[in-house]
């Protein structure tokens, strides 16, 4: 007498075996035959944004430090010093944005305008201990560099407590040299 219904297991696993190797098939053939958004100008890939913001905030939530000084003169002339030569060309200015900063993926944001429905100057409604971190660290896949073991300490976190000042009337003396008079 012959068995009946024999090997059903087996096939559900064979069946789930072939789905998930056609699945790896088709991701491989899109990647290498499709159009995939690597220009600058082209559309972000659907979630793009989040999976990269998600572990970026909470990263430097865990790591993130309180400034070794507070917001003075000295600290913002220092800070705008750096700025000017590291920063300006993809940043900004107070009087001046970066023609090119838009052309970047993702734009580069301008630190010295308001933006937003709040209006928030550039990143003055972050810690300086955050700006601190994205200066250190840079930022993957947004064209942030990283400037740790390129500045000094005291230099990005110069800049990271003007940066949240912005939003501020800073001194004359610092305008100057960020507007590079």
């Amino acid at each position: 007498m012959a068995k009946k219904g024999g090997g059903g297991f087996g096939k559900l696993l064979l069946g789930f075996l072939l789905g998930v190797a056609a699945v790896l098939a088709a991701g491989y053939a899109w990647l290498y035959f499709g159009d995939l958004p690597v220009a600058v100008s082209d559309a972000a890939l659907p979630f793009e944004k989040q999976l990269v913001r998600v572990p970026l905030h909470q990263r430097i939530a865990r790591e993130k430090k309180e400034p070794p000084f507070g917001p003075s003169e000295d600290a913002f002339e220092g800070g705008a010093r750096v700025y000017r030569v590291q920063c300006a060309a993809c940043h900004g200015t107070p009087s001046h944005d970066a023609s090119f900063a838009h052309n970047m993926f993702p734009p580069a944001p301008p630190l010295w305008k308001k933006h937003g429905r709040r209006g928030v100057v550039g990143v003055s409604d972050d810690d300086a201990g955050v700006t601190y971190w994205k200066i250190a660290n840079g930022i993957r896949l947004t064209g942030m560099p990283a400037y740790k073991g390129a500045l000094s300490d005291t230099e990005m976190w110069q800049v990271a407590v003007l940066l949240k000042n912005a939003d501020q009337d800073l001194p004359d003396p610092v305008r100057n040299i960020l507007n590079g008079k």
